[in-house]
């Protein structure tokens, strides 16, 4: 079984794109930081997207973990460090260059393992 940590960036850019992540993911441990999910929160009131994103959140098993930095990427890039494991779900550039883990993202309508 993979884990795979999400990012905010990946979740809205997978709703938008009407990606059912959670369907291509079965099977995999998806964490999702408490950090994300407050990201998406803030979001919701200006972003209609991030409301949907919320609700398939709530309809859908992960596991959600505390990444216990005020800095969402930041904690995100430190705990792929020490999982090196984790498959790391994001569209974020600095995400991305910052890790070494094998990483989760989205191209046209595919997720694709990088």
């Amino acid at each position: 079984m993979k884990k795979i940590i999400l990012d905010t960036s990946f979740i809205l850019s997978a709703v938008k794109k009407k990606i059912y992540f959670f369907e291509e993911l079965f099977g995999d441990e998806i964490l999702i930081p408490v950090e994300v999910l407050n990201e998406l929160e803030g979001l919701k009131k200006s972003n209609a997207t991030a409301e949907i994103c919320l609700k398939i959140l709530e309809k859908n098993n992960f596991k959600k973990i505390e990444l216990k930095t005020k800095n969402t990427d930041a904690g995100i890039i430190e705990y792929s460090r020490k999982n090196p494991e984790v498959i790391v779900a994001t569209l974020d550039r600095e995400i991305k260059n910052k890790t070494q883990n094998k990483k989760l993202v989205i191209r046209g309508k595919k997720i694709e393992i990088v």
